[in-house]
């Protein structure tokens, strides 16, 4: 039925649409592999289910061996078990971000379908699919992409149930909404129930709609909740008695209200990264918004729900004392729907665009034509070493550029011809830009990962010998190693967990001169400026390995394992 609504208001064959997803998905999980963990997101993420898996510890999260409660496990237990089933690697530990930003795309199809009609569910789909931001968190190894399927899962479900005509269904999608805010909140914390409520509250205020209150089904909808949430946080509490407090003081309430993680930006941080996230769609952006705001009643209103859930996350990340690129993540996919919405009513019965669609994608054309006269700029800052991997990311960008003015000069052709085949071709040239460039990374990103020097390295090293971090947390080393590090002076993020386990670390570079004389058998990593300071003291030290950013040595008593 949706299938066949598409083709007879777009022109657009069903078989067209799978032909479409089959390649985009390829795309999408084809590039997994292609580049290297990078620091500090991926590889810590990657470690700390690796260490999961070896120590069959599936309750308290460790990262490096030590103590790590900054977020929930959902994350780690889902790598841990792609590592189980696939084996130890990168695409591995990118699956799970993967697939939940790809499901979350067929999500946004399916609810725009049922609460609008086909095509905008299908626009909404291509909006979302084509949005830089959202491609390229589905493909790094962060909690943001996993948080933000499941947080928008929940909005889905909500607006699902609140569109139902039947009291059953409207019990099932509602206890899906509770279902899917219990797996946000596992997946990095209170915010996953807390970003929901505060945008149900401003949405019941703003539409004074208060009989929606009574269809949310709270009471089993709570026990729901808990019965997902409650046991880990229950287990985890009772083997690490100082959890509560670290999780639910430091983590949440100081993120928000403090500077303590030297996370802090001004107050328009989200701005420019909510422009390039949705830079293809950002022209349909107002309109949208105005469109939702007229259709609100005093009934339930799918568009005003949609841009309270965008303002809501988005002022209120904006006025928090903690920001990073990810935590906008989830505002994504209502502002596709609303945009497929936008898109399908601009399109109406003729399915062609006004002149202002064509000079948007002209525009875009003509910037990706622009940008080839800048490809000298890319490197400029580099490195000595790196200025051959800039080099080399200068032909991604060329391909990425290339693309983008294609599928734009062939949009704004289609423009009055075939309307939905010009959003959709524009769709593909930003897609392509996007995951182009995003894989092209790795021409850069190799190096900083320091995967050719824990290849050449690990065999060299035994299994029970010590390897200390010297002032150094190496986010990505450790998971390529396939090992953990004793961390010297400076622990970074690992404060708190050396501070419940101080056995396990040496709290200055005096322990840790000494530990090392004492140690024949002893590894360390660590800046080739520290090693030159090491050196200059007259430490014995053997280098074993290095490249531009870690040096690796060990004690010069100690001996090769046989190869």
């Amino acid at each position: 039925m949706q299938f066949g609504q598409i083709r007879q208001s777009a022109a657009l064959h069903p078989g067209k649409i799978l032909l479409l997803l089959v390649i985009y998905a390829t795309l999408w999980f084809g590039t997994l592999n292609y580049r290297h963990l990078i620091p500090s997101d991926e590889g810590r993420y990657a470690e700390m289910a690796r260490e999961m898996l070896v120590t069959g510890d599936w309750v308290t999260p460790r990262y490096n061996g030590y103590k790590y409660f900054e977020k929930p496990p959902l994350q780690i237990w889902a790598t841990a078990a792609t590592f189980q089933l696939f084996g130890v690697g990168d695409w591995q530990a990118r699956l799970w971000t993967a697939l939940t930003g790809f499901i979350t795309i067929l999500a946004i199809g399916f609810t725009g379908a049922r609460i609008y009609n086909a095509r905008a569910g299908w626009l909404a789909a291509v909006v979302l699919a084509s949005s830089p931001m959202w491609v390229i968190s589905g493909h790094f190894n962060s909690l943001d992409m996993g948080l933000s399927a499941f947080l928008v899962a929940a909005l889905c479900s909500l607006l699902l149930a609140q569109t139902s005509q039947t009291q059953s269904s409207t019990r099932n999608w509602m206890w899906a909404c509770w279902t899917f805010m219990a797996l946000a909140t596992l997946s990095k914390g209170v915010i996953g129930a807390a970003l929901p409520a505060m945008v149900f509250v401003i949405y019941s205020i703003s539409a004074w709609d208060w009989k929606i209150w009574t269809r949310l089904r709270l009471f089993s909808g709570l026990i729901l909740f808990l019965v997902i949430t409650a046991p880990w946080f229950i287990l985890v509490a009772q083997r690490n008695p100082e959890f509560l407090e670290f999780f639910f003081i430091h983590e949440h309430l100081q993120r928000f209200t403090q500077d303590a993680h030297s996370r802090t930006g001004p107050i328009y941080y989200f701005v420019p990264l909510l422009f390039i996230g949705m830079l293809p769609w950002v022209a349909q952006l107002p309109g949208s918004i105005a469109q939702a705001w007229q259709e609100r009643s005093s009934t339930f209103s799918c568009g005003w729900l949609l841009s309270c859930w965008f303002l809501v996350i988005f002022v209120f990340f904006s006025i928090s004392h903690s920001k990073l690129p990810g935590y906008i993540i989830p505002v994504f996919p209502a502002i596709a729907l609303l945009i497929g919405k936008r898109l399908d009513h601009l399109l109406g019965h003729t399915n062609s665009l006004s002149i202002a669609w064509r000079l948007q994608a002209i525009g875009f054309a003509v910037l990706a034509g622009i940008g080839f006269f800048f490809l000298s700029e890319i490197g400029k800052q580099a490195r000595p070493d790196e200025i051959e991997a800039y080099a080399q990311y200068g032909y991604w960008i060329i391909a990425a550029l290339i693309a983008l003015l294609a599928f734009s000069l062939y949009a704004s052709f289609q423009a009055k011809r075939n309307g939905i085949s010009s959003i959709v071709s524009y769709a593909w040239g930003f897609f392509l830009c996007a995951i182009i460039a995003g894989t092209g990374h790795e021409t850069l990103g190799r190096a900083v990962s320091g995967i050719d020097l824990a290849n050449r390295v690990k065999n060299n090293i035994p299994a029970n010998a010590n390897l200390y971090s010297v002032r150094l947390l190496d986010h990505t080393v450790p998971f390529y190693l396939g090992r953990t590090m004793i961390m010297v002076e400076d622990p970074d993020e690992l404060r708190f967990g050396v501070d419940q386990e101080p056995a396990l670390w040496l709290p200055t570079l005096d322990d840790f001169i000494i530990r090392w004389k004492e140690d024949p058998s002893a590894y360390a990593i660590m800046v080739p400026e520290q090693y030159v300071a090491l050196q200059s003291a007259g430490l014995p030290m053997q280098e074993l390995d290095r490249d531009s950013r870690r040096v690796i040595v060990k004690h010069p008593d100690s001996s090769n394992p046989t190869q």
